[in-house]
Formats: C-alpha cells, sequence, structure tokens
C-alpha cells in the first residue's frame, strides 16, 4: 500500500510516539503545585517553547486548542467578540474551519467578504486592498490550500494589513511540516498551527496570537491558558506536539528537498498522460502537493478502485464519500465535470522514489482502463 495523503493526515512519528508514552506516565494536572502537577508542567511549558520556535514567536503567544478547527474558531469568534461588529475579509478557498465560522458570524449580523482567486488558485493582494473597509476588523486567509497546496502571498498581504492596524489571521495547517513558517516574515497577529499535519498526534493545535490577548475566549471556564481556552491541558498531545515542532525544526530543509524532488517526478509522471492538467499555481505551491483534473474519470470512483493500492483524495479528504465539486476548484473556475474528474496525492518525509515509480505504474494503467 502506497500512502500519499500526507495532506490529510501524516503518520505519527516514532520519536512523537515515545514522547507521548512518557507524558502517560505523569499524570498530574499541571495547575496542581504539588510535585506531579510542576513534572506536568515542565512537558506543557516545554511544548510551548517548542511551538514557539518553530514559528518563531514568542512562549506567552502560543495558546494550545483541541486542534484547527478550534484554533480556526478561537481566531475569528474570538476577534469578533473583541469588536462586537464589523466586517471581516476572507476567501473563497477557505477550509470549511474557516469558511463556516465566517458565515455564522454573517448569521449574526457582521458583515463578511469572500475573495475571488485566479485561475491558478492565488489570492490578489489588491483585492484584499480594495475590499478594506472603515470597520474591517479581521482578514484571515489560509497560508497554503489544503486541496491544490498554492501558497498565497500572505506576507505581502500582511504587511498592507500591518501598516493599517487590522488583525490577519492565517490558517498554516498545510504550510507547516512542508515548508519554513515565520510569523514575522509573514506578518501576522494570528496563526493556526494543527499537529497531526507534520507527525504529530491528532486532536492537539495551537494558536499563536501576537502579544498574547488580544482576543475574547469562545469557551468559558477555569483560567487555563491565558484565560483564552479553558480545560485541563491535554498533556500527551501538548507533549507530542512538542516533540513533533522540535523534529521539523531540526529536520525540515532535509526532507523539503527529497520531496520537492520526488513530487515532481510525480507530477511529470502524471502530465505526460494525455488529458491530465494541473490544478493550481505551477510555482506557488507546496513541495509535496500534487492536484490534477484526469479527463474520462469519476475521481470518487476512481480513488475507491485504487484504495487497496494507492491512498490518494479526490478534493479534500474531510469530503470524501459526497459527489459535490470542490469549492476550491469551483471558485478557481473549473466545470463541474473537471472538478469532479480531480484528484489530490501529496507525499510526505517517509515517501521513498520506488513508491513514485510504482504508483505512477498503476495510476497510468487505471486512468488507461477508466476510459476503455
Amino acid at each position: 500500500m502506497i500512502y500519499l495523503d500526507y495532506n490529510a493526515t501524516t503518520p505519527v512519528d516514532e520519536r512523537v510516539q515515545a514522547s507521548i508514552i512518557e507524558a502517560l506516565r505523569e499524570f498530574g494536572n499541571p495547575s496542581s503545585s504539588h510535585l506531579y502537577g510542576r513534572k506536568a508542567r515542565l512537558i506543557l511549558d516545554s511544548a510551548r517553547s517548542s511551538v514557539a520556535k518553530l514559528i518563531g514567536a514568542r512562549a506567552s503567544e502560543i495558546i494550545f486548542t483541541s486542534g484547527g478547527t478550534e484554533s480556526n474558531n478561537l481566531a475569528i469568534l474570538g476577534t469578533a467578540l473583541r469588536y462586537g461588529k464589523g466586517h471581516i475579509i476572507t476567501t473563497a478557498i477557505e477550509h470549511p474551519s474557516v469558511m463556516n465560522p465566517c458565515r455564522y458570524l454573517q448569521d449574526m449580523g457582521f458583515n463578511v467578504t469572500y475573495l475571488p482567486v485566479s485561475p491558478d488558485g492565488m489570492i490578489d493582494p489588491d483585492d484584499v486592498v480594495n475590499a478594506i473597509r472603515k470597520d474591517t476588523i479581521l482578514v484571515t486567509i489560509m497560508h497554503a490550500n489544503n486541496e491544490t497546496g498554492v501558497i498565497q502571498p500572505i506576507s505581502e498581504i500582511g504587511k498592507i494589513l500591518l501598516e493599517k492596524e487590522i488583525p490577519f489571521h492565517t490558517d498554516a495547517a498545510q504550510s507547516i511540516g512542508k515548508i519554513p513558517v515565520s510569523v514575522e516574515e509573514l506578518n501576522v497577529s494570528l496563526l493556526t498551527v494543527v499537529s497531526h499535519k507534520f507527525y504529530g498526534p491528532k486532536g492537539i493545535g495551537a494558536l499563536y496570537i501576537k502579544g498574547g490577548k488580544e482576543i475574547k475566549p469562545i469557551l468559558h471556564g477555569a483560567g487555563h491558558e491565558m484565560g483564552l481556552r479553558p480545560g485541563t491541558e491535554n498533556i500527551p498531545g501538548i507533549a507530542g506536539l512538542g516533540k513533533a515542532a522540535e523534529i521539523v525544526i531540526a529536520e525540515l530543509q532535509e526532507w523539503k528537498g527529497r520531496i520537492s524532488k520526488i513530487t515532481e517526478e510525480l507530477l511529470n509522471g502524471l502530465l505526460s498522460i494525455e488529458g491530465v492538467s494541473l490544478n493550481g499555481h505551477r510555482r506557488f505551491r507546496l513541495p509535496n502537493t500534487v492536484n490534477v483534473s484526469i479527463e474520462g474519470i469519476d475521481a470518487q470512483d476512481f480513488v475507491m478502485r485504487l484504495s487497496d493500492r494507492i491512498a490518494l483524495s479526490a478534493g479534500a479528504a474531510c469530503h470524501a464519500g459526497k459527489k459535490k465539486p470542490s469549492h476550491v476548484l469551483k471558485a478557481m473556475g473549473l466545470s463541474d465535470e473537471v472538478a469532479l474528474s480531480s484528484i489530490r496525492l501529496s507525499t510526505g518525509k517517509d515517501t521513498t522514489e520506488e513508491e513514485i515509480k510504482q504508483a505512477l505504474e498503476i495510476l497510468k494503467y487505471e486512468i488507461a482502463r477508466s476510459r476503455q
């Protein structure tokens, strides 16, 4: 079985597994002042520092959450609660964990602008500038798209918003662990971190908040996580996230070159097949992601037929099983027919060159078979 669905989730690194098991032995509550609590607190503080280092932040600016969905909701709803009313700018290609909180806020009386993208999936910074109003309270634009891998000009947009003093959130779920990510270089005030996208455990994530407390909590309880995320911390999950962050810091440059090389081989092999076309920008995309439309196939059926040989996705993994065109590909101008013939393949640090060769052989055979 060849795993080419790293954008959906990554295997948990063995070193991360070991850190989780070790943390499970420390049963103390990190809010307790006795020895057991202090041991748990050390794990918590160490992981917070590692995540901060990963993105070039301060430890006091990192809030642990249950994952990307909660981090995105906290960033968006927490900012909205801070202001009480106003205008939000986002895009037509965001993950549902950004789109749906924005729609919820629309129902609550906030105004939301959904920016279009170009046919290659890119946001135009000028569109952001033109959408800004006097009552704009937040801009939220993903760093890299989960379906196409297209990397947005976040740094350029962030510089504009920094000058205008408008809070800027980016969902960096897909970019961390694939390319270097720095909150200073991106000029963002809020950034989402998701553990299971870079070889850590599921159910744990973080939110970077510039300055620490410029948003309101969306959950209410005790004063955990600087008063912004109540609930006893998930120490084993946090330990795993911290270890995953350390591994990315140490090894990303080594992975990146190799992953980029094998992914290009995969893409070039697919594009050599008649009727196969790339979805998304050829240059400004993650080094591990390939999204292509294949003339003459139904992507969902194609993925199911390959499910015991190659793990891949038709559109975003969280939409699996639904024959509905991807909203991302539709926003890029693709027809329903072309969007429904699109597949996503994503490589990772454990993908081998031999696996890419085998995958291409299988894919070419099955594409030809589908067209008979």
